[in-house]
C-alpha cells in the first residue's frame, strides 16, 4: 500500500491538536502523517471521512512546528515501507549520510529561513500563486551546506540572492522558476557566496531545468 498525499487546508500551529486536510483519503485511526520536519499520528479520536484531523505530535524524535495552509501532508501506515524509501519530492528522512536536513514550507513571499552549520534545507513553495523569496548569504560558516528549492505546483517564483549566484553580482542575482510544472534548485553555500550546482562559472543569460537567471 503506497503513501497518499494531500495538502493542509489551513494553517496548523505549534500548538494545535488537529490538521485539517484537503482530503481525507488514505487517513485512518494510527496511521502516521509527515509534515516538513514533523511526524504525527493520527488519534482514536478521528471521525472516517473527515478533513479534521486530532493528531498526535512530534512522533519518531520530531519536533512540534507551524505549518502553512497549503503544505504538503503525506499519509500512511506506519508500517508502510515507502516510508523508508520516500518517492520524488517528499520530505527527506533525518538523518542522510549524518547530516541534519531540515524541512520548511512556504505559501507566502519572504525570507527564506538558511541551514544551521552543518545541516542542510530543502524549502517548499507551496500552490500556484507566484511567490517572491529572498535568499540571504550564507556566511562561511555555512560551507559546505545546500539549499534545496522545491517548487511543488506550476508558478513563475523568484529567488532573490544577496550578493548573486557564484559570485557573479547583481547581474545574475534572481531566478525566475519555470512556471509550467514542479521543478528544483540546489544550491550550496562556499566562501560565504550560494553557489549553483549545475551552472558555474556563470557568464552571460544562462537557461537550464530551473528556468532563467537574470
Amino acid at each position: 500500500m503506497s503513501l497518499t498525499q494531500t495538502t493542509l487546508s489551513s494553517a496548523c500551529a505549534i500548538d494545535d491538536s488537529k490538521l485539517v486536510v484537503a482530503a481525507s483519503t488514505g487517513v485512518a485511526v494510527g496511521y502516521k502523517i509527515r509534515i516538513d520536519g514533523e511526524v504525527y499520528q493520527v488519534s482514536k479520536g478521528y471521525v472516517a471521512g473527515s478533513t479534521t484531523v486530532p493528531v498526535l505530535r512530534g512522533q519518531e524524535g520530531t519536533v512540534a512546528a507551524a505549518h502553512p495552509a497549503s503544505a504538503k501532508v503525506l499519509v500512511g501506515a506506519a508500517s508502510d515501507t515507502e516510508w523508508g524509501t520516500m518517492p520524488a519530492g517528499a520530505p527527506v528522512i533525518y538523518p542522510v549520510a549524518g547530516k541534519a536536513v531540515v524541512t520548511a514550507s512556504y505559501s507566502a513571499s519572504g525570507a527564506i529561513t538558511l541551514p544551521q552549520p552543518g545541516s542542510d534545507v530543502v524549502a517548499y513553495l507551496n500552490g500556484t500563486s507566484v511567490l517572491a523569496m529572498t535568499i540571504a548569504d550564507p556566511g562561511k560558516a555555512l560551507d559546505g551546506s545546500k539549499l534545496s528549492i522545491r517548487a511543488n505546483g506550476a508558478a513563475a517564483h523568484t529567488l532573490t540572492f544577496a550578493s548573486g549566484l557564484s559570485g557573479a553580482g547583481s547581474n545574475y542575482d534572481v531566478i525566475t522558476m519555470n512556471g509550467t510544472g514542479p521543478i528544483s534548485l540546489d544550491v550550496v553555500a562556499v566562501n560565504g557566496l550560494w553557489h549553483d550546482l549545475v551552472q558555474t562559472p556563470m557568464a552571460g543569460t544562462v537557461t537550464n531545468i530551473t528556468g532563467t537567471v537574470a
